[in-house]
This record gives C-alpha cells, sequence and structure tokens, in this order.
C-alpha cells in the first residue's frame, strides 16, 4: 500500500512537472498570432529592373516613385483586414529605401522626391495613421556593400538595423531573411547580435527567420502550413537559411521552444511587380483558400502585396484583397453554435477544459445547414491536441464528420455541407487538458464554391 501510494504520488509529480514545461508563448508572440493576416511590401529597384534579385550595380537614378502613396496602399490593407505591413527597407541589392547614413546607395541619391524621400517613413506613418502594425525586412545579404564578405560588415548591418530601429516608433516585426546565392562571397553573420539589439530597442518587435528567435518560416513560399503543425520546435543547430523546410512546416510536438510559423507567399508569381503578371493575380477566392491553408493551420498569413513602378498598388491587387475579405467576412459572420458562452465569445482567455477522449457536445439551436467548423486553444497555456474528431448527430446516432490532428490558435475544417442539430468534438490525442477556447460552426459563402 505504501509502495502503490508514493508510486501515485511520484506519478502526479512527474505528470505537474512536464506539463509545467511544456512551452509557452512569450506576451509579444501571444499578442502577434491573433493578427492572422499580414502584408509584405516588396518594393526597391527591382520594380524598375524587372528582377526578383538585383546583383548591387543598379543605379539609384532608376528608382523614382512619381505617384507613391504608401496611404494607398495601407488604406487597401486596412480595408481587407490586414493587420501588420512589412516594408522591405533594404533587399539583396543592398538599396535602402530610407535615407542611410551608412550608404550612398539609397533614396537621398534617387530622383525621387530630389533625394529627400524615405519610403520607411512615409510607410510607417500611414500604418500609424490606419491602425496597423508596422515591421521592416532587412537583408543580411548585401551585393553592393563593398564590406560584405569581411568582419566589418556585421558592424555596418548593426549600424544600419539600428538606424531603423531607433527612427521609426514602434516596429513590431522584424524579418531576417536566411537567403543567399551560390556565388555569394563567404559571410558569418552574427545573428546572436543582432537579435540583441533588437531586443535591446524594440522588446515588443518578434523576429521571423528559420530560426526564430520569435517566428519561423514555414518551409515554403506556397501559401501551405502543414496540416499537422505545431508551434513547438527544437532550435539547436538551426540558423537562418540553414533548416530543413519539412521540419519547420510542421514543428515538433517535443520541441522545447515556442516558435510559431509564419506563411509567406506573394499575391503575384514573384515577390516584386512586374507589368507582365497583371494577368496573374491571385483571385480573392484563392486568397481565401490561402487562408485556410495558413491562419486555418495554425499559422499566419504574411501575403506580399508589391507596389507597382508608380508607387502604388495595381487595381488588380486592390480588388482581389477586398474580394477576399468580403468572402472572409461573409463566411464568418454567423456563428451557428447556441448556449456555448465561453467557446464564443471571442476570447482566447475564456475557455473550456477538456481531457482526451472527454467528449464536448455543442447544441445548434435547431437542425442549421453547415460546412466549416472552427476550433481554438488557449494558446497562452501551450498547444496541446495532437488529434481529435468532430461527430453529427444524424437523427439516429453519432455520424464523423472529419478528424483533424493539430489545433493550437486555430484549425479551420472545411467538408460537404451537412444538416443536425448538434455536434459532438473529441480530442482523441493530447500532451494534456486541453484549454478549448473558441468554437464555431458556419455555411460558407456560395463565393467559396
Amino acid at each position: 500500500m505504501r509502495i502503490s501510494f508514493r508510486l501515485t504520488r511520484l506519478a502526479v509529480m512527474l505528470a505537474t512537472t512536464l506539463t509545467y514545461a511544456q512551452p509557452k508563448p512569450a506576451p509579444r508572440q501571444l499578442a502577434w498570432q491573433p493578427l492572422e493576416t499580414t502584408a509584405f511590401l516588396h518594393f526597391t529597384v527591382n520594380t524598375y529592373t524587372d528582377k526578383e534579385w538585383g546583383d548591387g550595380t543598379e543605379s539609384p537614378s532608376i528608382f523614382n516613385p512619381t505617384k507613391l502613396d504608401a496611404r494607398q496602399w495601407i488604406k487597401a490593407l486596412k480595408d481587407a483586414g490586414f493587420k501588420m505591413a512589412i516594408i522591405t527597407a533594404k533587399h539583396h541589392d543592398g538599396f535602402c529605401l530610407w535615407p542611410s547614413k551608412m550608404t550612398e546607395h539609397s533614396v537621398k541619391n534617387s530622383p525621387w522626391k530630389n533625394g529627400k524621400g524615405d519610403v520607411v517613413r512615409e510607410v510607417a506613418d500611414a500604418c500609424r495613421e490606419f491602425g496597423l502594425k508596422f515591421g521592416v525586412y532587412l537583408s543580411p545579404w548585401d551585393r553592393h556593400e563593398p564590406r560584405y564578405g569581411t568582419a566589418s560588415y556585421n558592424d555596418y548591418y548593426k549600424s544600419q538595423l539600428r538606424e531603423l530601429l531607433t527612427n521609426y516608433g514602434p516596429i513590431s516585426e522584424v524579418w531576417f531573411d536566411g537567403a543567399k546565392g551560390e556565388n555569394a562571397k563567404d559571410m558569418t553573420y552574427d545573428f546572436a547580435g543582432y537579435w540583441a539589439m533588437v531586443r535591446e530597442l524594440q522588446p515588443n518587435a518578434v523576429m521571423f527567420s528559420d530560426a526564430g528567435p520569435d517566428v519561423r518560416w514555414v518551409g515554403n513560399e506556397a501559401g501551405n502550413a502543414g496540416e499537422t503543425c505545431w508551434s513547438t520546435i527544437n532550435t539547436d543547430g538551426l540558423a537562418p537559411g540553414k533548416a530543413d523546410s519539412k521540419y519547420l512546416n510542421r514543428g515538433d510536438p517535443a520541441g522545447k521552444q515556442w516558435v510559431p510559423a509564419e506563411t509567406d507567399v506573394s499575391i503575384r508569381p514573384g515577390w516584386f511587380y512586374h507589368s507582365s503578371e497583371d494577368t496573374k493575380v491571385r483571385s480573392g477566392k484563392n486568397l481565401v483558400n490561402l487562408y485556410y491553408q495558413s491562419v486555418g493551420r495554425n499559422s499566419l498569413l504574411l501575403l506580399n502585396v508589391p507596389p507597382n513602378r508608380e508607387g502604388l498598388f495595381a487595381d488588380s491587387d486592390v480588388a482581389s484583397l477586398k474580394e477576399f475579405r468580403s468572402i472572409l467576412d461573409e463566411t464568418f459572420k454567423n456563428n451557428l453554435i447556441t448556449k456555448q458562452p465561453k467557446l464564443t465569445d471571442k476570447q482566447l482567455g475564456t475557455f473550456t477544459t477538456l481531457s482526451a477522449n472527454q467528449p464536448l457536445t455543442v447544441e445548434l439551436g435547431g437542425e442549421k445547414t453547415f460546412d466549416r467548423i472552427s476550433i481554438q486553444e488557449n494558446i497562452a497555456n501551450g498547444q496541446h491536441v495532437a488529434s481529435g474528431r468532430v461527430e453529427y448527430w444524424d437523427g439516429a446516432g453519432w455520424k464523423t464528420l472529419q478528424t483533424f490532428t493539430t489545433v493550437g490558435y486555430k484549425r479551420l475544417l472545411s467538408f460537404p455541407v451537412v444538416s443536425s442539430n448538434r455536434l459532438r468534438l473529441t480530442f482523441t490525442n493530447t500532451s494534456g487538458p486541453v484549454q478549448l477556447a473558441e468554437i464555431g460552426v458556419f455555411k460558407a459563402s456560395s463565393r467559396e464554391e
């Protein structure tokens, strides 16, 4: 009896320890995930050379967006429900969209606004005006700067990073790219030093790279988070540009760090504007599908919308953004669930706790027709669902509607239309008690079909 009691007590202690040790998001990560849809703004000399990667020899004289209107960009994003915009302050060509004191290769030597312009400033100001968060991309690979490939380049890069972090107000995301061409000079980046500077100067900003430290790449540029997507990974041995894409895509249930996935994809085939792609802009319906494959799989959608040579969003891009938001609003306007106040208040901090294989019956208040379900965990307590199923009552018994794997911040389920008056949700495999924060049942807009 005494041995049995001690073993039971030990098991409880171990379970408590394991639950406590599971990774949880930091406040800045917890604030980032509900943004759901954010925007990338790829804009530089490439816009005028029709290239995707510049080689650093481009003259600043070609940069002249005569109608540049950052307010038009940000208003279009605001109207489409986007919550943040990230500008490519410097891409691989080394051309700076702000008048950096560290180089002459910048807007200060362009004809735009007689060298007095600052694209980064205009985007930051527009974001503040329209209530969007603001982020910056600063490419470590620099094909123009002569110091690149030497230890002194890290000091150069940090000086540019400091300019961006101290002169443009609050920054919510800093994007570190791991891209580097095959023939690029050998260069050891001081990522630890870069990240420390962000932590010091913009402590609320999340940092993106293949290895985090706050947000990771989803492993592709096609807009697909893993069907199974954990917010946890092990970052040991990972570095920007040096990580297994499949591992990043699905995450790791045994991961020791909370580094959720960000799904970056462009509204066009390329990342920069090319007039030849004006007829190849993703439709609103296609963007909705990307939403399901990113936000609906515990990721965040980072959609690139590149300004054109005049410095404007093309009409076709704006129209697609508008259609995208209109379809989503129509689909998710009316939650068909009744009598579940904790689970339908759109607050992750209110929840119902469920154990593995403890079914939750959800009443729909009469027979309803539906084809979409949304499930959310309270991720402030971590991510616990490994698998589950949804069943519906057909009048005589329960029938399986769909099975799923991870939930995390949000899992969206799509299926052929069914009619029922109740559902049953069961988490069949969990790493501990699940704090179910939200569940929604919806009928998709006819424009999704």
